[in-house]
């Protein structure tokens, strides 16, 4: 008996297969950091060293400046912040190394969305982050971080984290795709993660900044992420803050998801 196959996929199926080919890329690289577990670890010891840091090095000159708020509470959601940005160098690295390889052009024969390589990596990264904000929550808490507005509202800074370090990755993505090779793509994250991170409300308030510093500091994407998320786990005016953080990271996403996708077929 002959069955007939349709030549035309159902809707449903076309909709579909761009996210299972991403999930799948994504289980591909999740599997990739279960192998090599210490990529994972190294990848969590640089956040420990900054909130020790911060918090019993300079805890004591910042947290002069700070008025009802112990300087712990106010760094570990900036500490959030700077662990995804960093961590989204992990996308351009993965994205260079797999096209200096050879794999890309493997995938490219594959019967597969053009997007799922992209949207894999940067999936996978994602769920990375999720382990290492954890782990952070663990680490703030042994060093006294406490949540000031409830465990609901402290969920909702973390998801929002979470979210900005998607977006982050895909920025990454972008260099990753653009430079080609692993050494070049960790050298050229420098430039974009030490302002964004450095010049940012992240570890120390805004107002302390020369005049000329705070206008990009106080209307930059770390900034305004890292002030929602304070006001979301340790209290404060939420406003506009959190719409400010979401319509960056949706703006961002848009962006350099085209671009990412643009620069794929052309790197393959």
């Amino acid at each position: 008996m002959t069955v007939a196959v349709p030549l035309h996929p159902p809707l449903a199926d076309r909709l579909l297969a761009p996210v299972r080919d991403g999930l799948a890329v994504a289980g591909r690289n999740l599997i990739a950091l279960r192998r090599v577990p210490r990529l994972l670890i190294f990848s969590t010891v640089q956040p420990i060293v900054f909130v020790l840091m911060f918090r019993y090095v300079f805890g004591g000159v910042v947290g002069a400046v700070l008025h009802g708020v112990s300087y712990v509470d106010y760094l570990m959601p900036g500490v959030f912040v700077q662990v995804v940005t960093f961590g989204a160098v992990n996308t351009a690295i993965g994205l260079a190394g797999d096209l200096q390889t050879g794999l890309m052009e493997r995938f490219r024969s594959l019967p597969m969305a053009r997007s799922a390589v992209l949207s894999g990596r940067t999936t996978a990264d994602l769920a990375r982050n999720v382990f290492v904000v954890a782990l952070m929550t663990g680490v703030g808490f042994l060093v006294g971080f406490r949540i000031h507005n409830g465990v609901w509202a402290f969920l909702g800074g973390a998801l929002l984290v979470l979210a900005f370090g998607l977006a982050m990755s895909w920025v990454f993505a972008v260099v990753g795709l653009a430079v080609g090779d692993p050494e070049t793509a960790t050298a050229a994250a420098f430039p974009v993660l030490a302002p964004l991170v450095f010049a940012s409300s992240a570890f120390v308030p805004t107002a302390t900044m020369p005049g000329w510093l705070q206008v990009f500091a106080n209307h930059q994407p770390v900034t305004i992420t890292a002030g929602a998320v304070r006001a979301l786990m340790i209290g404060g005016p939420v406003g506009t803050q959190v719409w400010q953080a979401l319509a960056w990271d949706a703006g961002i996403i848009a962006v350099f998801a085209s671009l990412g996708v643009w620069l794929y077929r052309r790197a393959v």
